[in-house]
């Protein structure tokens, strides 16, 4: 079947429509991180940058690091933008660009986000690194795709029953990690259940002048306990990373740099040096 341009949308020079990549420009590894900045915070370990484009906070390089060919990106902040990056990343693999037809054989990519974090648990620490086991998501994404077949049904109907979950806000999701992924990045991280929110104010507990719903929220997370599994860390992208990419076939993986800890109330004094740290262990396990 072809697909309509209304929906497998290219720019003048063929390349996918907010990327702005073709094909060739895109490694099988792939690192994403949300600050466009921070693509050349990873990047300037690689031996060699064959490939770089702008477009819109959408900022991509691809090199090699130790011999390995790896694509860095930037999603910008949110699910929102994680859905446009996952649906292209896949294009550029799985879609013939010429007869513009979905591939008869997919190609899997290795996905692994280096992202900052806030930490709900006093044990997680600040400038600690944590692996994102499972992904709970507080966004409507994945409800919009036929995903039930990957999600972790009771661990998100037993949260639900712990938080009192008002009707009107989308249903909680949970997809776990690929762990023949996560088995490459053994050392130097804590385990943990990450909480993808929907936004950075409100729906993390923040309160500047607007009033929350729940002013208990962040507590009743902190207390949730599944199987013996806490909720351990906020942020805004993994669970929609997870889950769109166990729906296409790649493999995907959370890395957490913790600069905040919302129980004692701290952050972190150089969380640039933070993110580094956890670039450089990141990219030695990935090559190891």
């Amino acid at each position: 079947m072809t697909l309509p341009a209304s929906e497998f949308i290219q720019n003048k020079d063929g390349s996918v429509y907010h990327l702005n990549l073709l094909p060739q420009h895109l490694a099988n590894t792939v690192i994403t991180v949300g600050d466009p900045e921070r693509v050349n915070a990873v990047t300037r370990y690689f031996d060699k940058i064959e490939f770089k484009v702008q477009k819109r906070e959408f900022h991509t390089q691809t090199g090699t690091y130790q011999g390995k060919r790896i694509t860095v990106i930037s999603t910008g902040i949110g699910t929102g933008n994680i859905d446009i990056v996952l649906n292209e990343l896949d294009a550029l693999v799985n879609i013939d660009f010429k007869s513009l037809s979905v591939k008869k054989e997919l190609t899997s990519l290795d996905i692994i986000r280096i992202g900052t974090s806030g930490s709900i648990q006093e044990e997680i620490p600040l400038d600690s690194f944590l692996l994102s086991e499972s992904a709970i998501g507080f966004d409507a994404l994945l409800h919009f795709y036929e995903c039930n077949h990957i999600l972790e049904k009771e661990f998100s109907e037993a949260l639900t029953r712990h938080l009192k979950w008002p009707k009107e806000n989308p249903d909680p999701y949970v997809v776990n990690v690929d762990k023949e992924l996560a088995l490459k990045f053994n050392e130097g991280f804590h385990r943990g259940v990450t909480l993808t929110n929907c936004g950075f104010y409100g729906p993390q507990g923040r309160v500047l002048r607007l009033k929350v719903k729940d002013a208990q929220l962040n507590e009743k997370l902190h207390d949730f306990n599944y199987l013996g599994k806490k909720i351990t860390n906020l942020e805004m992208e993994t669970s929609a990373i997870y889950g769109l990419s166990k729906l296409m076939g790649h493999r995907a993986v959370s890395l957490n740099a913790i600069v905040a800890n919302r129980a004692t109330k701290e952050f972190s004094k150089d969380p640039k040096k933070t993110v580094d740290k956890l670039i450089q262990l990141a990219l030695r396990q990935i090559v190891a």
